[in-house]
């Protein structure tokens, strides 16, 4: 994996403007409006091995990223704690399974899910989803030749990711991780 220093897109709105807490609108907004910028996608670097990202300056305070994801690749289960997000695939095609099912916070290692929680969405280049707190998903690039190229945005700035391994219906906590472990 490589990481770049921050840009910002055009897509950003003007620093004079008054900042106000972005909603899940308002990201979904800003990645659709990032991922049209053809300039900034082509600009990310593509590595064959592992994923690349740059950092980007999001509305309102928020963290935003713009991620590369080699053919195969994934994040694997995990969620964004108590941040709001939104992402859009702008090359390429993404799939994210999710669950649709609001889960315990803290203070559990296992769970067992019921058959009906889980979702599949294909999210090909210009699609994109908002989704809310602790939303519990992985996200997929399942081509075998293509790149895929996606904006991500979250507010508040990711406080913890925590990670999940799962095995038929059952969900295990695996990991937290904080912002150094990924900055």
């Amino acid at each position: 994996m490589s990481v770049s220093p921050s840009v910002s897109p055009s897509a950003s709105p003007s620093r004079s403007a008054p900042v106000a807490t972005p909603t899940q609108a308002d990201l979904l907004d800003f990645v659709r409006r990032t991922a049209a910028d053809t300039a900034l996608i082509a600009s990310l670097p593509l590595d064959p091995e592992g994923r690349t990202w740059v950092r980007l300056e999001g509305p309102g305070g928020s963290e935003a990223w713009l991620i590369g994801w080699p053919p195969g690749t994934g994040t694997g289960w995990h969620d964004h704690a108590d941040s709001v997000g939104a992402f859009l695939t702008a090359r390429g095609e993404l799939k994210e399974n999710s669950l649709a099912a609001r889960l315990p916070t803290d203070g559990w290692k296992t769970l067992e899910l019921s058959e009906d929680v889980d979702r599949e969405r294909r999210l090909p280049a210009g699609k994109g989803r908002a989704f809310g707190r602790h939303h519990v998903h992985e996200v997929l690039n399942e081509s075998c030749e293509e790149h895929a190229v996606s904006v991500h945005a979250y507010y508040p700035p990711l406080p913890r990711i925590r990670r999940y391994s799962r095995t038929g219906q059952v969900l295990r906590l695996e990991q937290v991780e904080r912002p150094e472990d990924w900055q």
